[in-house]
């Protein structure tokens, strides 16, 4: 019996595997890109007084400059030692110490936290109690877990920093840090100001916390943003772009659960009932997302490449969670 024959593409001079046809996207939005990075790929601004934020164009942190110390929001390991970097220079043009101090946690996720052992032993860590359960679980060296988990407000160095949590979001732990005296409001991993959410609304645990998410950082009297993700701060107006488009997600998802027809899947594959379930809801996402992309195409930035992704998983929630287009057989 004779077997068919695989190839593999290969460069005709080098013998190579050739690169395969990558898909074409949008332009990126010039409103969605942030300050150009320094040689030491990152850049570091003032948000307000003596809170700054850092990235590297993909993940962002905060600091504040206190008389005692630093206060460090977050340690995301993209930005790694630029983290001391960027207190360092602002330390040196303030006359301030650049000593960190203390250590906040916006979740328990490596991508945010994976510096935090960069830092000193002896720097006090502080999280959400359920932050500290996972990291504890975890057990990660680079994240060593909070030895303080917080009151509602925090004063260190005369800053006040007041910590809330208000349900599960995009992680049990997801924490809302508020600096009312700089105007700021840090809430990581839910709006990325100017860019649609990355793969399933930002890897989510809860959607139904996620789409709340907005709201109560909508609640909170604040002017700057963080966000934890890509190059540039936030406003009040990015959140509620992204709450509009996250409502669009979810109303074109029930308008198309009801009217995609599962019959032709289902014909087709016969016993192959994965086949069948796939086909059908790869058509349906395909149904919600398309005048959600048309929408937001030069809008937001990558709304072409994520919001497919981002629509599945809303989808799955509004199915599973709230039970919209149940079937119950008769």
């Amino acid at each position: 019996m004779s077997t068919p024959e695989t190839t593999t593409g290969t460069s005709s001079d080098s013998g190579a595997p050739s690169v395969p046809a990558l898909p074409d996207y949008a332009p990126v939005p010039r409103s969605s890109l942030g300050p150009a990075l320094n040689d030491q790929g990152y850049y570091v601004g003032r948000v307000e007084r003596n809170l700054y934020w850092v990235t590297d164009g993909t993940y962002q942190a905060a600091f504040l400059t206190t008389p005692d110390g630093v206060v460090l929001l977050d340690a995301p390991p993209t930005i790694g030692h630029n983290l001391q970097r960027a207190v360092d220079e602002v330390a040196a043009a303030n006359g301030v110490s650049n000593t960190v101090t203390h250590l906040i946690y916006s979740h328990h996720h490596a991508d945010h936290a994976g510096a935090s052992s960069l830092f000193d032993p002896g720097v006090v860590r502080i999280g959400h109690e359920e932050t500290r359960r996972l990291l504890l679980r975890d057990d990660d060296p680079a994240r060593p877990a909070p030895t303080e988990t917080f009151r509602h407000t925090l004063d260190i160095g005369g800053e006040r920093i007041e910590l809330a949590w208000h349900g599960p979001n995009h992680t049990p732990d997801n924490s809302y840090i508020h600096l009312p005296d700089h105007d700021t409001l840090m809430l990581v991993d839910i709006v990325n100001p100017g860019w649609a959410p990355v793969y399933l609304s930002n890897l989510t645990e809860d959607i139904p916390g996620y789409l709340q998410a907005p709201a109560n950082a909508l609640s909170y009297p604040w002017k700057h943003f963080i966000g934890g993700h890509l190059g540039r701060l936030g406003t009040r107006d990015d959140v509620r772009l992204h709450q509009q488009y996250m409502a669009d997600i979810d109303a074109s998802v029930r308008t198309a659960l009801p009217t995609v027809d599962p019959t032709p899947y289902f014909q087709k594959y016969g016993e192959n009932v994965w086949a069948a379930v796939k086909g059908l809801l790869d058509a349906t996402t395909a149904a919600a997302a398309a005048p959600v992309i048309e929408k937001y195409t030069g809008v937001l930035a990558a709304a072409d490449v994520f919001t497919p992704s981002t629509t599945f998983w809303v989808m799955e929630s509004i199915r599973l969670d709230l039970g919209y287009a149940s079937y119950v057989h008769p």
